[in-house]
């Protein structure tokens, strides 16, 4: 004979309900860092023209705030340079790992 303890499986339920949905949020989280990334680099691209790589991977390094304010800031740019400046300055901000 099996028998289940109600309270373990209710433990294990809301566990796994729990999980589902820190999955959840982590994963809506990394999509928008992903996407507002993705915009910005679309944006100077447009502006200025290509990015270097390394462009690219220290804007995917930044926090969510600054790249939000990389997209912002990039209206005024009227060359290369004013990104290159920009990412000079604000290289020390930058988050040690994404969501």
């Amino acid at each position: 004979m099996n028998l289940t303890n109600p309270f373990i499986e209710l433990g294990k339920q809301r566990g796994l309900e729990q999980g589902l949905e820190q999955g959840l949020e982590q994963g809506l989280e990394k999509g928008r860092f992903q996407g507002e990334a993705d915009l910005v680099i679309r944006l100077l691209t447009k502006r200025l023209g290509a990015l270097s790589g390394a462009q690219e991977k220290t804007i995917r390094g930044l926090m969510l705030e600054k790249i939000e304010a990389l997209g912002e800031a990039l209206l005024d740019f009227t060359s290369p340079s004013d990104l290159a400046r920009w990412l000079r300055n604000n290289k020390q901000q930058q988050k040690m790992a994404h969501p």
